[in-house]
């Protein structure tokens, strides 16, 4: 790992400069508004679910077309984890052609196409740097920058009764999940970073502080599972090559300690929510949603291929697991290449050497994992999969540089009488 301090300008704001094209972060920026989704809570100026949707989906064909032209010669990479997409995506258009789910499925599996294809396009970059990462971290940056000053211009919108007092997005329909989700991927990549020496810590400071207010104010548990079980995984990852990692795993252990031991009624009234404990070991109601879903009569075709990509729901309520909602929409052949996924991701990252690249592909291949448990998205466009594409691109080895080959120069013919008066 580089022990090296980092270069001036190598902080989460601007990054230091390479060869990755500046018009590669403007598609990562519009992938991610694409799957921002339309639903959420009610915002300060009421924005018509049609105009949010318009603008998505507009973001995404925008960055299909800026990918393809940077990428004019579809030079593209190997990528087990994008093949598998596309696997997945012809998956979902065979189990959508009945149109048991509607017309919105082959809608969405044209959407899921865009996706897989942008992610094809930006392959050609993925060179196991920390280019996409920053990217990552940056326009997530700027999503919780819109949920702040929704907070700030109007704190009883953005904490709603409706959603027990957690907080929302109240300038763009965000829920308290989506929040927790989008702080804690950014605060446990940037304390990858700070321990890799990749940036300063002032600029660490102005991502992990915030965010971590965010992401206390949603109350969100699986996000906060995740940030501490994948940190946990990805600086042990670290131990034995970088004492800054020992220091911070040392002392992060300590303080959680006591902190455990000093705060343990609120934490407890924190992770609670002011729920009963029925409700609670239900997962707010989740379970009953799963049971329902399992014990359903099948076909063996919808058994093997489901029922058709939609929006993830089962009898009007959200289905909120993502093996759950790829078996009811994509049936257990879609659960097996979700699950082949996440295995060739982590099986890839734990023969690699130890590394920053390696810990940041961990902490998210781990958070990823943790939250398909209690949040849907892992077979259809989401965050979720953007996700795994950086952790791909962080486990994807560089590729070789080739030099130019100097054009060979024609021999000149020298005469003979020439040749004579020389040895002459």
């Amino acid at each position: 790992m580089r022990a090296d301090h980092p270069p001036k300008n190598a902080d989460l704001t601007h990054g230091t400069v390479g060869r990755t094209p500046r018009i590669v972060g403007t598609v990562w920026g519009l992938l991610i508004l694409n799957t921002l989704g339309s639903a959420g809570a009610k915002t300060i100026v009421p924005l018509p679910r049609s105009l949010i949707q318009m603008v998505t989906m507009g973001a995404l064909v925008t960055a299909f077309a800026l990918a393809l032209a940077v990428n004019t010669r579809l030079r593209i990479r190997p990528s087990a984890f994008v093949f598998l997409l596309t696997l997945l995506l012809m998956l979902s258009v065979i189990s959508s052609a009945n149109l048991e789910s509607g017309f919105g499925a082959l809608f969405r599996c044209f959407r899921l196409a865009l996706f897989v294809g942008t992610l094809w396009l930006l392959t050609r970059w993925w060179d196991g740097g920390m280019t996409f990462v920053r990217h990552h971290i940056r326009m997530y940056l700027a999503v919780l920058g819109t949920v702040a000053a929704g907070l700030i211009a109007s704190p009883g919108a953005a904490l709603p009764d409706l959603y027990g007092g957690r907080l929302v997005g109240a300038l763009w329909p965000l829920t308290p999940p989506q929040i927790g989700q989008y702080a804690a991927v950014i605060i446990g990549l940037t304390v990858l970073l700070l321990l890799g020496r990749q940036t300063d810590r002032t600029s660490a400071a102005v991502v992990i502080v915030p965010s971590l207010v965010l992401l206390a104010l949603t109350h969100t548990r699986t996000a906060t599972l995740g940030l501490l079980v994948g940190l946990a995984l990805a600086i042990a990852s670290l131990i034995l090559t970088s004492g800054a990692a020992r220091r911070f795993f040392t002392r992060a252990t300590l303080i959680g300690t006591v902190a455990a031991v000093g705060f343990a009624s609120a934490l407890q009234t924190w992770f609670l929510r002011g729920q009963s404990q029925e409700n609670f070991s239900s997962l707010t109601g989740r379970a009953k949603v799963w049971h329902a879903l399992l014990i359903e009569p099948r076909t063996t075709t919808r058994f093997l291929f489901g029922a058709g990509l939609g929006d993830k729901s089962f009898d009007g309520l959200p289905i909120d697991n993502s093996w759950l909602a790829v078996y009811n929409e994509q049936g257990l052949i879609g659960v097996v290449l979700v699950a082949a996924v996440l295995l060739v991701l982590g099986g890839v990252a734990l023969l690699r050497p130890p590394s920053l690249a390696r810990a940041c592909a961990i902490f998210l291949i781990s958070y990823c994992a943790i939250a398909s448990y209690t949040e849907a998205g892992l077979g259809d466009a989401s965050p979720y999969l953007l996700h795994l594409a950086v952790a791909a691109s962080l486990l994807a080895t560089p590729a070789p540089v080739t030099p130019r080959s100097t054009p060979e120069v024609p021999r000149r013919r020298i005469p003979r009488w020439a040749q004579r008066s020389e040895a002459s």
